[in-house]
């Protein structure tokens, strides 16, 4: 199961942090790139307003093509099955490292577009595919911990990129375009190992109705002695569907037996773009430079910020002992606790020398917040609040939201800045508070319970509590 985990999460969600932190590092040489490209091409300079134009294209373009990568990813998975698209996938990763990777020797810019785009759908599927399989592979007591595994890459992938594309590595000049196309390796990496291991079992008894492959995967993933009692999990489930075929998402949204499980996955999904963690990083080299820290060395101090999420996400696994509700909950209050703190800090900074560091802390405490609940819990309970025939339409959905809310903020948030400076962080401190009250009003604790069990408790929401 362990292995199963890092077998999908290298080519998966760690694809997706990975390539949102491996361009910030080059940024100057692309710029230059750009610069260049335009003077050999129609000899004459780059008007600065095309250069910024240019650069927020191959910058949101990857957003883009993760929303197209959400819409597909779904009946990719049906279709295809859960590893046959995740394999799939990988054929899309390797097109983009070489798009991205020729760009600059062939002087074409138009080659670093299509590869940020389709690098995004690459991402797209991978957060929509990659938990929904191992959330099904996983049995009911370690659902919780294995679940974290696509936040421990991800946050992984952002860690590595800032490491990967410090200037003495692969962020220097000359290296640049070998830097953009390193997510090829990760892409190779899943190809050579993900074919060792089953389908998901779920998969292939309910979707294909095959059930001697599914006791052959269970055993696989279980042992001998515990198959048994998922198998008959599993069976109990298909039974309860007798014979339903897979959603579409629209069809989700007509459907009263999910109404309040789409609402919630809807609000968790929104709730954790619109945090305020865009906010923070945008925030953060400004905050180390007023605490004394020299231009050099702020990239090394941000390693510590994706160094916070990473091992957040590693001591998140507890959330199999303590309950989804109470991490969630806790992570969105001290995320609202540390924005307070934060709008005061930099309300005052200029007043006293010792401030800064006050700024730095809140920095610091406000992403382990983020990575202890909303950022890891939030993928987990998109797999457990759905059954099987709901679960990869609600992916979809959710990756659809998830894509759409980090590009509005990706858009909206400069203006956001410039116009409440630092009390910005007041209208991330009323969302967090919101969401917080939403959970603790709405959703059941789900540890150790059923796919069909968790459906049980939604179900006097949808209907009421006498139906």
């Amino acid at each position: 199961l362990f292995l199963a985990v890092c077998a999908v999460g290298i080519g998966g969600t760690f694809q997706y942090g990975y390539n949102v932190s491996i361009i910030n590092a080059p940024t100057q040489h692309i710029h230059r790139f750009l610069n260049e490209t335009w003077r050999s091409r129609y000899h004459k300079e780059l008007n600065p307003d095309l250069l910024t134009f240019l650069w927020s294209v191959i910058a949101s373009i990857f957003s883009l093509g993760g929303l197209c990568g959400a819409l597909i990813g779904g009946s990719m998975a049906i279709r295809l099955g859960r590893k046959g698209a995740l394999l799939m996938n990988n054929v899309i990763a390797i097109l983009a490292s070489v798009f991205m990777g020729i760009s600059f020797p062939t002087g074409l810019f138009e080659l670093l577009i299509a590869g940020r785009f389709l690098i995004g759908i690459n991402s797209g599927i991978g957060l929509c595919v990659q938990p929904l399989y191992i959330g099904e592979v996983a049995p009911k007591h370690l659902r919780g911990g294995m679940a974290m595994g696509s936040s421990i890459f991800l946050t992984g992938g952002i860690l590595t990129g800032q490491i990967i594309g410090l200037r003495e590595l692969l962020g220097g000049e000359a290296y640049w375009p070998l830097l953009l196309s390193s997510s090829c390796f990760p892409a190779f990496a899943q190809l050579l190992f993900l074919p060792w291991f089953p389908e998901s079992p779920r998969y292939l008894l309910i979707d294909r109705g095959d059930e001697l492959s599914c006791a052959k995967a269970l055993k696989w993933f279980h042992g001998s002695s515990d198959s048994g009692r998922e198998m008959a999990d599993i069976q109990r489930e298909c039974f309860a569907l007798d014979g339903e075929k897979p959603k579409k998402p629209w069809q989700l949204f007509s459907d009263p037996g999910v109404r309040w499980q789409l609402i919630t996955v809807i609000v968790m999904t929104m709730g954790q773009q619109l945090s305020g963690i865009n906010a923070i990083y945008f925030y953060a080299t400004y905050i180390f430079k007023q605490a004394g820290i020299s231009a050099e060395e702020i990239p090394y101090v941000t390693l510590g910020t994706g160094a916070c999420e990473c091992l957040t996400a590693l001591t998140c696994v507890s959330n199999n002992y303590v309950g989804r509700r109470y991490l969630i909950i806790g992570g969105y209050l001290l995320m609202s606790l540390w924005s307070t703190v934060l709008t005061f800090s930099l309300t005052y900074q200029e007043l006293y020398p010792w401030v800064p560091y006050i700024s730095m802390a809140s920095i610091f405490a406000f992403i382990l917040s983020f990575g202890l609940g909303p950022g890891g819990i939030t993928n987990t309970l998109t797999a457990e609040l759905f059954i099987q025939s709901s679960r990869p339409a609600a992916y979809m959905i959710a990756g659809t939201i998830s894509w759409i809310s980090f590009f509005t903020i990706g858009m909206l948030f400069p203006f956001i800045v410039n116009g409440l400076q630092q009390y910005c962080f007041l209208v991330f401190l009323l969302e967090c508070s919101l969401v917080a009250a939403f959970i603790f009003l709405v959703i059941p604790e789900t540890k150790n319970k059923s796919f069909l069990e968790i459906k049980k408790e939604f179900h006097k929401l949808n209907f009421g509590r006498n139906s």
